[in-house]
């Protein structure tokens, strides 16, 4: 591809898609086909452009949602409105997995292939997929990463390009209606039994028996008479987010007591069941207090580093540097992970209420929510939601009456994993590849923007709601004295009952796989997903709780537990797990970028060798994971090694 501006002309679909965005060009220096006297004379623009560098990635979304790819005309017209250079726009639109820089069908299959689908049949899915799929006109398939519902698995997303019937979205509905329409057309990541989604017209038939059979032996699946891809008149509801609660209903529960229990889609219902009590504390509190019950409560980071809330909250709030933003990561993209995609789709409310009180606390006035990109529905309810609070008065220039301003802007991920570093998170938002950065500074100094920034994920923030509402000292009595307070677990694989669990820190892996029901060919299980350990069955005793996973020499990661039975060749899992660090290191640091293609090649090279035919590759491996450890940026490097060395040291892998 031409890197410079050249002769490549956008059609006028990628026009309207990228004016729907940024509206009408100015002048003919942002694209403009007519060129004006005043054109002549001075050019417009220029700074002003350069100041919207984060509108780049919306601006890939919109072409790549309409047309189905990224054209170098639409590139170069993109590139032109916000006045940045086309080889760096370029770098962002590969960066991603989601989007496309060459002729790409409009529909597009993404048949799951990582860790929990792997267990449960993806690789005939797959097989079966793309013997149905294959050879058909105006679709593609592709095997993807994990798609975020693990608890559902083996997963298919199916993404059309294109906007609904009448060429633009539909108005907002009321509360008490569907979500609206969004200007793309993506579907739901769909488990593979007991339907299938049609491609071409939206529709869901029923698998034939031999999907249905899980284990079946590494077969493709076979499409008997009467399966086509095409058969039904249109899609069912979609599964309430309350199937994915195994616990739904429980009084017990503290995060997910809202699901199944209230409408997401209404705020009045919402604020029936306790919504909005804490917000109003908060601001009798005051941001001071505020950051201190969540001090004094113990809360702790939930995406798997476990940084004290409140002492990053307070690092922000001190910061002389104005103005301060609030992050919300909801790019949960470890292998294994849902937990966040449930409370979003069943509690979006609580996710905004827990939001402003943070920003409330942190001296924020804008907060931006980073949202996977394989998450439509979360999308479309936080949409929604958002919109609903804003006409509400919980979001905007006065909230409460309190003269607290705070709105939320949602920003969609495209697919890349390491964008669940804070640091290469604020990167994507800015418009740049998401790379990490090197600290210091840290982000409470300097994060997105070069503004203090406090970043908590979903999971983190909705804790704070508890917090407020039955006092940091009843709060800090769950749990244990280090870990306080609720967690939840995203259980997948080998489990009569896959789904997410909440239970009080402290409580054993023993006790959550009794709620979730194992086979008794338990062989391993794994904690902390792609990033974390194995443990064997007879280490059920380990507690559920920073310090304890620790003890044990292993990790509580984001509270993935993906049980693994005698029917899943280890060797084959470890391998995907290398081939995920090798496809998702953003390459910017050597050790990680070299290190993971080494740990792939070893691994394939003793997939099917054990004992003394696979030592020196299990030496080399042991090598390259320290060095990979001790030398990379950030923590996907740092990480990528630990479930193999897990696997070879506690299950003895290749013996």
């Amino acid at each position: 591809m031409d890197l410079r501006f050249g002769d490549s002309k956008p059609t006028d679909e990628e026009r309207d898609a990228v004016d729907a965005l940024l509206g009408p060009p100015e002048s003919a220096w942002e694209g403009a086909d007519d060129r004006s006297d005043a054109d002549l004379r001075w050019a417009r623009g220029g700074r002003a452009a350069r100041e919207r560098r984060d509108l780049l990635l919306p601006g890939l979304h919109a072409l790549n949602d309409r047309v189905g790819w990224i054209s170098e005309g639409g590139l170069d017209y993109l590139c032109r409105r916000l006045t940045v250079p086309p080889a760096e726009a370029y770098g962002v639109a590969t960066f991603y997995s989601m989007f496309s820089v060459k002729p790409r069908a409009r529909t597009v299959v993404r048949v799951c292939t990582d860790l929990a689908c792997a267990v449960r049949g993806a690789g005939a899915l797959c097989d079966g997929v793309e013997a149905e799929l294959g050879s058909a006109e105006g679709v593609e398939v592709e095997r993807s990463p994990c798609l975020g519902v693990c608890e559902r698995a083996p997963a298919v997303l199916v993404v059309r390009a294109g906007v609904p019937a009448g060429g633009s979205p539909s108005p907002p509905l009321p509360e008490t209606g569907a979500p609206p329409q969004t200007p793309y057309r993506p579907e739901r990541p769909r488990p593979q039994t007991p339907d299938r989604l049609d491609p071409r017209r939206g529709g869901w038939v029923s698998a034939p028996p031999a999907f249905e059979e899980r284990g079946s032996g590494g077969r493709a699946p076979s499409f008997g008479k009467g399966w086509a891809w095409g058969l039904p008149a249109g899609p069912p509801a979609e599964p309430p987010p309350a199937q994915a609660v195994p616990q739904a209903g429980s009084p017990d529960l503290i995060l997910l007591r809202r699901i199944g229990l209230v409408d997401p889609y209404s705020l009045d219902d919402y604020r029936a069941h306790n919504g909005y009590t804490a917000l109003r504390r908060a601001f009798a509190l005051g941001p001071a207090a505020v950051i201190r019950e969540v001090t004094d409560a113990g809360l702790v980071g939930r995406g798997g580093a476990a940084f004290p809330t409140g002492r990053k909250w307070q690092a922000t709030a001190s910061q002389p540097d104005h103005p301060h933003y609030l992050v919300c990561n909801a790019d949960e993209s470890e292998p294994g992970t849902f937990k966040d995609r449930v409370l979003m789709e069943g509690d979006p409310y609580a996710l905004i209420e827990s939001m402003t009180i943070a920003a409330y606390a942190v001296g924020a006035r804008h907060g931006y929510l980073y949202l996977r990109g394989e998450y439509p529905r979360a999308l479309r309810t936080l949409e929604h939601a958002i919109g609903q609070a804003r006409a509400r008065g919980l979001l905007g220039d006065d909230i409460l009456g309190q003269g607290f301003a705070f709105d939320i802007e949602i920003r969609r991920g495209a697919g890349a994993y390491i964008c669940g570093e804070e640091t290469a998170l604020f990167n994507s938002i800015e418009g740049y590849r998401g790379e990490p950065r090197s600290k210091p500074p840290f982000p409470v100094e300097k994060g997105l923007f070069g503004k203090p920034t406090a970043e908590n994920n979903v999971e983190t923030l909705v804790n704070v709601l508890p917090i407020l509402t039955m006092g940091a000292a009843a709060y800090a009595a769950i749990g244990t004295p280090k870990s306080t307070g609720p967690k939840l677990f995203c259980v997948s694989g080998a489990v009569a009952r896959p789904g997410l669990y909440e239970l009080p820190f402290g409580a054993t892996l023993g006790d959550l796989l009794g709620l979730a029901g194992t086979p008794d060919n338990l062989r391993a299980i794994l904690l902390g997903g792609a990033a974390g350990g194995f443990v064997r069955p007879d280490e059920l005793d380990i507690p559920l709780t920073f310090e304890g996973t620790r003890e044990a020499g292993t990790t509580l990661g984001s509270g993935v537990v993906l049980a693994i039975d005698d029917s899943v060749p280890l060797p084959r899992l470890l391998l995907r797990v290398a081939e995920f660090f090798r496809d998702e290191s953003c390459g910017q640091c050597v050790p990680c970028r070299v290190g993971t293609v080494r740990q792939e090649e070893a691994l394939h090279r003793i997939a099917d060798r054990t004992g003394p035919a696979a030592a020196s590759d299990i030496a080399l491996l042991r090598d390259i994971g320290q060095a990979m450890r001790d030398a990379s940026i950030c923590g996907l490097g740092q990480t990528a090694w630990n479930a193999v060395e897990s696997a070879i040291d506690r299950l003895g892998a290749y013996e």
